[in-house]
């Protein structure tokens, strides 16, 4: 099959710091690739350099002829006082397309996004549908390749659940191949059919497995044990050649030099070995904890919160013991993170109160919280002093361990204590924050969105600790991985001013089906009857124009597909696979755009008659 992307023997380096080398990656029609790795190894710099935006040290990248490849980047850019709207439509115009489709790709999009205002400015989005803007403004010229940096950062579960849609569906904006970076463990499997991870584990600088991201787990663990074993088979050679070089000058004949030689390199290839295998090693460490046997550490009875005539959440009743494993869950702005202030203010007389209810917190009782705004880190600091303020050393439960040994339990390196933090990524900086965290003893721990910035290396860490933690937990993360093994009990939103515990995050999003498919028929027949009437013969002003053009672009649009395929049916064409190939797939992008026109237009006929 012919290869959309090839990169060849890639290599980047940041002064003396390697991110990667000799990386080689294909990437053909039907790839759906994840693209993995720890914090450092260079993930976003490769995408970079795959999109034409950044220069290798060394290797090639050869894109087919024609491939048009669209990238999303991690942070967005848009004209800000311009609708949704707009903004796709400036991405077209570059493009050689003529007014109608334009339309039509960016009405398409949007629909298929829901959003909810397409024409209200930009800058009143929040993030998650700023997010979705940016997703759509990437798919709208329907690109060959799609190259994604952390698509489902900013997305609630029921936006990554969109993307995941989108993702596995055919439709005309579908790349043939995409390839993204992600940390969501459950993202990755439910949306990748190969997984790629850089690291410096692998004598190649990556892994490469076609699957699941379950098939890939199994894979690595198989090929990190065949890597034990290949230290333990060289480490015995190099033992019995160590011990012959140690017999003395009667066997340093001339004639054993090359042997001495074999000796020395296998003592390098072990050196080698044992250095990748020990950059896998992860201690095991656990949140400190009070040891508090109190059966209720605190207990919420009828709370609620409004802001104005917006109500958040009503009549919640809440009970926290030791062992209580809490996920909350709703949409961005449905009122979690106030929940979690209010829950943090329980021990804080100043803080923020609920406007009903009360909160009983049992004497002494101590909360430790983690907001998903951080605290600022100062940039100045190294990566010692940011991690131990006063010495060499931190308390954790009662005992010192000087700093090297604790930022060894962060995945950090030794050489990387003198570093400043503002060189350090926003994973490495964000697991700083979780050490600092870690050295607090608590009886309730409250995380909201505690796995931003986190690489998967360290999100394993994480939920190791908070498994092993014995006080209450309450959860906020849109991780639906960490969630199914972490949390006992979901609390939902509504967005509407109601909470109720779930069993799961599935159970929670088929109850939220359900009371919206109720909403939308609690109307009665006189108030249906009476939108459809003053809808009646009336389009906007764009719609009227789209209508008028529709039976036009329908005929062009067929005639454009009856002369591929008599182009398909010449001699030439016929002996030539790889234009026939490109002739197939331009036909079969058509079929499915005259299948949308059609129904566009059909769902225009019906509002024109006041029946959709």
């Amino acid at each position: 099959m012919a290869f959309l992307l090839n990169c060849q023997e890639l290599g980047k380096s940041f002064g003396d710091q390697r991110l990667f080398e000799a990386i080689n990656l294909v990437l053909e029609p039907g790839d759906r690739v994840g693209l993995i790795g720890p914090n450092g190894s260079g993930k976003s710099t490769f995408l970079r350099i795959l999109c034409g935006l950044e220069d290798a040290d060394s290797g090639r990248v050869i894109l087919r002829r024609h491939a048009r490849i669209s990238y999303l980047a991690q942070s967005d850019s848009f004209a800000e006082d311009r609708s949704a709207s707009d903004n796709l439509s400036l991405a077209l115009q570059k493009m050689d397309l003529d007014e109608a489709e334009r339309y039509r790709r960016v009405q398409a999009i949007l629909s298929r996004a829901r959003f909810p205002d397409a024409d209200s400015p930009v800058r009143l989005l929040s993030g998650g549908w700023r997010k979705r803007l940016a997703i759509c403004r990437a798919l709208v010229v329907h690109p060959d390749i799609l190259v994604m940096d952390e698509p489902t950062n900013h997305l609630d579960i029921e936006g990554i659940l969109w993307l995941e849609k989108m993702l596995n569906l055919t439709l005309p904006e579908s790349p043939e191949a995409f390839l993204l970076v992600s940390h969501d463990r459950r993202f990755l499997e439910n949306s990748v059919n190969r997984v790629v991870e850089l690291s410096r584990l692998y004598p190649e600088g990556s892994f490469q497995v076609r699957g699941r991201y379950s098939t890939f787990l199994e894979k690595r663990k198989e090929f990190l044990a065949r890597q034990e074993e290949v230290e333990e088979r060289l480490a015995n050679k190099v033992r019995r050649e160590t011990e012959w070089l140690r017999r003395g000058p009667k066997a340093r004949t001339s004639k054993a030099r090359f042997r001495i030689d074999a000796a020395h390199r296998l003592q390098d290839e072990l050196s080698e070995v044992r250095s990748r295998n020990r950059s896998n090693s992860q201690v095991r460490i656990a949140f400190d904890a009070t040891g508090r046997k109190t059966k209720k550490l605190l207990t919420a009875r009828g709370i609620g919160k409004s802001f104005g005539e917006r109500v958040l959440f009503r009549n919640l009743d809440m009970v926290l013991s030791p062992g209580t494993r809490l996920g909350l869950l709703g949409r961005n702005g449905c009122g979690k993170s106030t929940l979690m202030q209010i829950l943090a203010a329980a021990a804080d007389p100043g803080g923020p109160r609920p406007d009903t209810g009360t909160i009983v917190l049992a004497p002494g009782v101590r909360i430790v919280s983690f907001d998903q705004k951080r605290e600022q880190l100062d940039q100045t600091l190294t990566l010692r002093r940011a991690l131990a303020p006063d010495g060499d050393q931190v308390v954790y439960q009662g005992r010192g361990i000087h700093v090297a040994a604790w930022a060894g339990r962060f995945l950090f390196r030794s050489d990387q204590l003198e570093t400043p933090v503002s060189r350090l990524s926003g994973g490495e900086q964000a697991r700083i924050l979780i050490a600092r965290l870690m050295l607090q003893p608590a009886d309730i721990l409250l995380l909201d969105e505690p796995t931003n910035d986190l690489d998967i290396p360290s999100l394993d860490v994480l939920e190791e600790s908070l498994h092993e933690f014995p006080g209450a937990l309450v959860l906020v993360t849109h991780d639906r991985f960490l969630l199914e093994r972490l949390c006992d009990r979901i609390l939902g939103f509504d967005g509407q001013g109601d909470a109720q515990y779930f069993a799961d995050h599935e159970q929670w999003l088929a109850a939220l089906m359900q009371v919206r498919e109720k909403r939308k028929g609690e109307s009665s027949p006189g108030k249906q009857q009476k939108r459809k009437n003053s809808r009646r013969g009336r389009l906007s002003y764009l719609d009227q124009r789209e209508y008028d053009r529709m039976e036009e672009t329908i005929l062009a649009r067929e005639e454009e597909h009856d002369e591929l395929q008599r182009r398909m049916q010449a001699p030439e064409v016929q002996a030539d696979a790889e234009l026939l190939q490109e002739y197939w797939q331009q036909a079969r992008n058509l079929e499915e755009e005259i299948e949308q026109l059609y129904e566009r237009w059909q769902e225009l006929e019906q509002k024109k008659a006041g029946t959709g």
